[in-house]
């Protein structure tokens, strides 16, 4: 089972979303984990809403921080758009997608963000 770390700023949206997304379409193969450099200390409700549009129950999840993830290697570590934000990570492989916050979005375009967090996700299970 590959493990893969999705790291955003502040674990609220974009790196929740990519959690929810690797384990849907990796379930069985992909231990997905989202953590946030600064983490909000909660998941967006946009975030909860767009989720559950696609049968997902995010509310489950919380915002974390980086602490777990010290000197714990993943397969796979993925930056979402937070540069140096993001601390080092032990991964043997990473990746960082430059996709915006979505934090202030419309519902519509909350939602594009949503599909290419998912197309992404699929990507990358299929390169693991």
């Amino acid at each position: 089972m590959k493990r893969v770390l999705f790291v955003c700023v502040e674990n609220s949206n974009r790196s929740q979303m990519a959690e929810a997304f690797a384990r849907i379409h990796g379930a069985g193969r992909i231990e997905a984990h989202s953590a946030g450099s600064r983490p909000s200390g909660r998941v967006n409700p946009k975030a909860i809403e767009a989720m559950r549009e696609l049968g997902y129950d995010l509310s489950t999840h919380t915002s974390k921080g980086l602490d777990a993830y010290n000197s714990r290697e993943v397969d796979a570590a993925v930056t979402m758009g937070c540069g140096d934000e993001c601390p080092l990570v032990l991964a043997k492989h990473r990746v960082d997608w430059q996709i915006p916050d979505p934090r202030e979005m419309t519902p519509d375009e909350f939602r594009a963000v949503r599909n290419l967090i998912e197309a992404k996700v699929k990507a990358l299970i299929a390169d693991l």
